[in-house]
């Protein structure tokens, strides 16, 4: 697919990153119709190429993404919208949340300046988050008369607790990059002018080890935040059988560690 505002990239060792730039710099990467579906298209794109086994996502100029462009018209040019868009449940801001979360490889948002309304959802349905001294969140639905969307009250309180999702929600305030690290809207800050290859530099980190069993572990992870211990334990079993079925991988980590060397995992 091409894409007009965005670039995808391959990156890394062979490939193994996936960099998805959100481009729309004039507007703060704020997220237009055309936006919105690249966003999802790119993100099924990467799910779908096996050599890529960990997805950075950032903005391009000084902003990660000012939430929804209210200047733009989502109506259809001619007539009205497709029946079946007219019966979406979720509409575009669900479906924004979904493509993300269910990657099953890594994520890592790299937060590069303001992160805004469902531009702040986007980055909190990655895994991880990194930033810089730029870096600014705030939820701002409230102040446009409107409740969290985009994923945002499934995402914030499972990220930072509960209270303090009230707190960020209600008041609408702005949350600078020493605050989000340190109730863990951020996991890591770096330089501004390195933040995307830093992150680049954590995501090859991640995709060096076994890719079947890296994506079972976030499988595992995501689905027991919302069990009991019982259930919980089960579904690891359970995924220790998918991380199982890469034999040469399960083999490499053994021999590589006997022989005293550095592995090589395929996937395969």
């Amino acid at each position: 697919m091409d894409y007009d505002n965005l670039t995808l990239e391959r990156t890394g060792e062979e490939g193994r990153v996936g960099l998805i730039t959100l481009n729309r710099p004039e507007k703060l990467n704020a997220l237009n119709r055309d936006l919105q579906d690249e966003q999802r298209a790119a993100c099924a794109e990467l799910q779908a190429d096996d050599t890529v086994r960990a997805i950075v996502i950032t903005g391009a100029g000084r902003g990660f993404c000012a939430g929804a462009d209210l200047t733009s018209d989502r109506r259809p040019a001619e007539g009205i919208a497709p029946q079946d868009e007219r019966l979406d449940e979720m509409s575009w801001v669900g479906r924004q949340a979904m493509s993300v979360y269910n990657l099953n490889k890594p994520t890592i948002a790299a937060v590069n300046g303001v992160a805004v309304g469902a531009g702040m959802s986007l980055a909190l349905a990655c895994d991880m988050r990194v930033g810089s001294e730029l870096t600014r969140f705030k939820t701002v639905f409230i102040e446009r008369s409107l409740s969290p969307d985009s994923g945002m009250s499934f995402f914030l309180p499972r990220i930072v607790g509960y209270s303090r999702a009230t707190d960020l929600i209600f008041t609408s305030r702005n949350v600078n990059a020493e605050e989000a690290m340190r109730i863990g809207l951020l996991d890591r800050v770096f330089e501004a002018d390195s933040l995307v290859e830093d992150a680049i530099v954590l995501a090859e980190e991640i995709a060096f080890w076994p890719p079947m069993a890296m994506r079972s572990a976030k499988r595992v992870i995501q689905h027991n935040l919302n069990v009991g211990l019982e259930k919980a334990l089960r579904y690891e079993t359970m995924g220790l059988s998918f991380a199982s079925r890469a034999p040469h991988d399960v083999t490499e980590s053994g021999l590589s560690f006997s022989e005293g060397r550095t592995p090589s995992f395929t996937g395969e």
